[in-house]
């Protein structure tokens, strides 16, 4: 006949006594849980602004870097970085002579500029 166990009987089955006293240990981390909670509601209540500011930053962080390493991803396909170069140096020589190359142009660009800061600032502003 096998002993008892500390846990409990010698058929495997807890004690009333063990079931109590995990009742009570349960109970106990409920209570502490629901201070807790009230804790850090007031906490975030109160530096509201603070963390939300500080978890924007840090995903403004991880998008950065999420975003460099798919570049450096498509930067190891051996066709694509020389392709994106020569796109690139396309558009800036098409730049250059469409908007900097004339005056007029250039008078063109200066308005677009600060239609497009208007829009975004405000009439308001003169800057």
């Amino acid at each position: 006949m096998p002993a008892a166990t500390a846990t409990g009987t010698a058929s495997g089955e807890p004690s009333s006594e063990t079931v109590e006293q995990v009742k009570r240990v349960t109970a106990q981390v409920v209570d502490k849980l629901g201070y807790l909670d009230k804790y850090f509601g007031e906490f975030f209540q109160e530096y509201k602004r603070p963390l939300t500011a500080l978890g924007l930053f840090f995903g403004l962080f991880l998008a950065i870097k999420l975003t460099l390493a798919v570049l450096e991803a498509i930067n190891d396909v051996p066709v694509l970085a020389p392709m994106f170069e020569l796109i690139g140096l396309l558009y800036s020589g098409w730049f250059v002579y469409r908007y900097l190359y004339k005056a007029s142009n250039r008078s063109e660009l200066a308005s677009e500029m600060n239609a497009l800061k208007e829009q975004v600032l405000g009439r308001a502003s003169k800057l």
